[in-house]
């Protein structure tokens, strides 16, 4: 893998939550691709607060011994949003609206993003 993604990796792995900002109108988007979507302008890493609200949440239930775990769409105090995980409070108690903070842990496949109440 090369290019912004792998970039954006990169910086996870130095314990840096980064995200790609169009220079033009300094609106921050994710995934990080080669253009700024819609309008192909150029655009710069910036650091993130790491502070965002749950937009969407969902409980999977997988068969048992294991347990249940949540999947949820948080938007960032920047704008975009992303897939991650809350970790830190019973799934039944993560709500829409939900300030959260974000946390990199290790992962077996790299570094992951996940979040916690904040």
């Amino acid at each position: 893998m090369s290019g912004p993604e792998q970039q954006w990796r990169d910086a996870l792995a130095q314990g840096r939550l980064t995200l790609p900002r169009e220079t033009q109108s300094g609106r921050c988007f994710f995934p990080p691709r080669v253009a700024a979507p819609g309008s192909g302008a150029h655009w710069e890493w910036v650091e993130a607060s790491g502070q965002g609200t749950v937009y969407s949440v969902s409980i999977v239930y997988p068969r048992a011994p294991q347990t249940p775990y949540n999947v949820v769409i948080v938007e960032l105090a920047e704008g975009p949003r992303l897939m991650s995980r809350v970790e830190g409070a019973a799934s039944d108690a993560i709500a829409i609206g939900m300030a959260v903070t974000a946390r990199i842990a290790n992962g077996a496949d790299g570094p992951l993003l996940l979040f916690d109440p904040a």
